[in-house]
């Protein structure tokens, strides 16, 4: 497996996505720097590598001097000049659009490729937009992974306005390059996957809310009478109900359509820090 030909591959962000993105890349044979915002962030985004990385050797997924491999192609800073001399920097941090504005153009102030690509791994937000930020737009799109990274086979390609086919071939070259399968959508808010699926989980948290039915049970007719891996409530403790609420508010804010706005439970839960697994509590309880 090789990374499409992309051998020096950026990642900013090193948390639930960031440090899967950093995995998979490594694990292709590529050399990976991870920047975050600082040394905590940095220790903390080397332990979840690690982890997943052990996981897998006690599977028997992977060898374990394979392992050490994989992670000495990984090296972690606080630096984001550390990108200079990267093909491919794909942006990890959270779906807030100041941030991912910021981050755009200091990776782009500090690039020296003239080709390299600048990808978001955004699951909802304009990729447009965020190209605006940098002096290379047509290199700018949206390669969005699935959680967890090393184990969900599917990237969603965005393609903005101003995309290059060159820029969308050869990131669709580097994500089958991982093993993944790719699908191509137009920069419009949820792309694909989350236009379909966040709907369908912000009705089931309305559902919770209006005591119609308990979390165990929608889940359980879900799973049990749908044949769904996961049930909805399950899949957004996950996903991440702070990240849920993100996602559904940027729908919301350009599509004005009811079924994206966020029901005021999931307002109420994040308020009160119950995002699901991350927290040890969201519809279930993790402890």
């Amino acid at each position: 497996m090789n990374a499409g030909g992309v051998e020096r591959i950026g990642v900013l962000g090193c948390g639930l996505m960031g440090s899967g993105i950093a995995e998979v890349c490594a694990r292709s044979g590529a050399a990976v720097v991870v920047v975050e915002a600082n040394d905590d962030a940095v220790a903390s985004g080397r332990k979840r590598v690690i982890t997943s990385l052990d996981k897998a050797v006690a599977a028997g997924r992977l060898d374990g001097a394979v392992r050490d491999d994989i992670l000495a192609r990984i090296s972690f800073g606080t630096d984001i000049g550390s990108f200079a001399d990267r093909q491919l920097v794909i942006e990890a941090v959270p779906e807030i659009i100041e941030l991912k504005l910021d981050a755009f153009r200091r990776i782009d102030a500090v690039l020296q490729d003239p080709e390299a690509i600048l990808a978001s791994n955004t699951s909802s937000m304009p990729i447009g937009r965020i190209a605006a930020a940098t002096r290379r737009p047509e290199q700018v799109l949206g390669v969005h992974f699935f959680n967890p990274v090393p184990v969900l086979p599917l990237v969603e390609l965005v393609i903005g306005l101003q995309t290059s086919d060159g820029t969308m071939a050869r990131a669709k070259a580097f994500a089958e390059g991982l093993g993944k399968k790719v699908i191509v959508a137009k920069d419009r808010a949820g792309f694909v996957v989350n236009a379909l699926l966040i709907p369908y989980m912000l009705s089931a948290i309305r559902m919770v809310e209006a005591g119609h039915a308990t979390a165990a049970d929608i889940d359980t007719g879900m799973v049990a009478g749908c044949a769904h891996p996961m049930g909805p409530l399950k899949l957004t403790d996950l996903v991440g109900l702070d990240t849920t609420l993100h996602v559904a508010n940027s729908l919301y804010e350009e599509l004005k359509e009811p079924h994206y706005a966020p029901p005021p439970l999931l307002l109420r839960m994040v308020d009160a820090g119950m995002l699901g697994r991350k927290s040890g509590r969201g519809f279930y309880d993790y402890n």
